[in-house]
């Protein structure tokens, strides 16, 4: 019992919104790969594998307009686009923390993510 009515919890629309952000396929991956350094676009294809490029870039944006990804645009030659937590951001993640803690230990590293 966790102390809360359970009508609140059965109906609480801002955990059912924190859990879809954070739950929709390739965001978790995404923002982990934020908070372990991931900027560019290349690099979070390179720390996301299986991700297409179009659903990468559909995503970033996604993040972005939920304001937990920040997108910089660096007026250089070329024009370099970067992406990092937002204070929002860095607390999702470390709200996701303790499942990825429950996943590995009662799912295990070899789950499938295809699925």
């Amino acid at each position: 019992m966790s102390g809360v009515p359970e009508s609140v919890e059965r109906h609480c629309p801002a955990f059912q919104v924190a859990v879809e952000l954070a739950g929709r396929r390739w965001n978790g991956a995404i923002l982990l790969a934020a908070a372990r350094g991931a900027a560019r676009y290349s690099e979070f294809l390179t720390a996301v594998p299986g991700i297409s490029e179009r659903l990468l870039a559909q995503r970033l944006r996604e993040l972005d307009a939920e304001g937990v990804l920040v997108r910089t645009v660096v007026p250089s030659t070329p024009v370099q686009i970067t992406y990092s937590l937002t204070d929002k951001g860095t607390e999702l993640v470390e709200a996701v923390r303790p499942l990825i803690a429950w996943g590995e230990r009662w799912i295990g590293a070899g789950a499938r993510v295809d699925g």
